[in-house]
């Protein structure tokens, strides 16, 4: 489903419950609101253009600059948004991450006498 954002668009092209791809176009000068996702990381991969990705650790701002063929990640709980320096096409990847136990056991194994 396409959904209509104030600085461009979004779709979504697959998701598995685990990994999702959405296809965004940017408008130049576009950005996202400072967000962090609690469970997921969240990579972007350039198709065309220039695409600003901002990270905050604490006060502390980096910036980091892709173009065509490039690609970045944020892990997850890390404050971040996107900023287009021009036209921007691109794909943003989320990836689940598990912490901790993934396993709740009803009964012990053994063996069979």
């Amino acid at each position: 489903m396409k959904q209509g954002k104030i600085w461009g668009t979004t779709q979504e092209v697959f998701n598995n419950g685990t990994v999702s791809v959405n296809h965004l176009k940017i408008k130049a000068g576009g950005y996202c609101s400072e967000h962090r996702h609690a469970k997921k990381s969240n990579q972007f991969f350039v198709l065309s253009g220039r695409l600003a990705i901002q990270i905050w650790h604490g006060n502390t701002k980096d910036e980091t600059i892709i173009k065509p063929g490039e690609s970045t990640t944020v892990s997850p709980g890390v404050f971040h948004r996107f900023w287009a320096i021009t036209n921007v096409e691109c794909l943003e990847i989320y990836e689940v991450r598990l912490e901790g136990e993934d396993i709740d056991r009803r009964t012990v194994g053994g063996i069979e006498p």
